[in-house]
């Protein structure tokens, strides 16, 4: 029996609105960016005391202007969670008073398109090289009689590299 496994995951980022401060007045926004990488998949978190603020999705006029849109559309929970479902820039502000175009509580963020899978990148003595694939344990297969750490010892596991698992199966009794 013969299984490749090829685990390559991709996990989206929670991103917390203003970290430890939260959402928040008088609070810059725009530096909280700076060299964050938000992508499709991933969630923005605003957290902060019920009835003190909101969270309105808008446009880009909408942020520029604080244009609050009609109350139903507003999130209130205090943790409020969206999905960076597409991607594009996104815009969002605080309809409560004056917190958007007095107290600095917009936020416009840019999300980039999936994540490609993780390449390696290999340094200098490391040349680039086609994946491998491995059978696990080589000619001994999956069994309980090999020390698997020994065997992965000094092999150049890369990604894209397949681990296959044979299975020498003695069906007699």
């Amino acid at each position: 029996m013969l299984a490749i496994i090829s685990p390559i995951m991709v996990s989206a980022k929670d991103f917390i609105v203003g970290d430890d401060k939260g959402w928040s007045t008088n609070f810059n926004y725009q530096a909280w960016t700076k060299g964050k990488n938000f992508r499709v998949g991933d969630r923005l978190v605003f957290k902060y005391t019920v009835g003190s603020h909101n969270v309105f999705k808008v446009n880009g006029t909408g942020f520029q202007n604080c244009i609050k849109p009609p109350l139903s559309e507003a999130l209130k929970t205090g943790n409020d969670v969206i999905v960076l479902a597409t991607p594009g820039q996104k815009w969002y502000i605080c309809g409560v008073a004056n917190h958007c175009d007095k107290a600095g509580m917009r936020l416009s963020i840019f999300v980039n398109a999936n994540p490609s899978p993780p390449i390696h990148v290999p340094s200098p003595s490391s040349p680039l090289r086609k994946p491998k694939d491995f059978i696990v344990g080589d000619e001994r297969g999956w069994t309980k009689f090999v020390d698997y750490q020994a065997w992965a010892n000094g092999k150049d596991f890369r990604v894209g590299d397949r681990l296959g698992i044979s299975q020498n199966l003695d069906l007699s009794c």
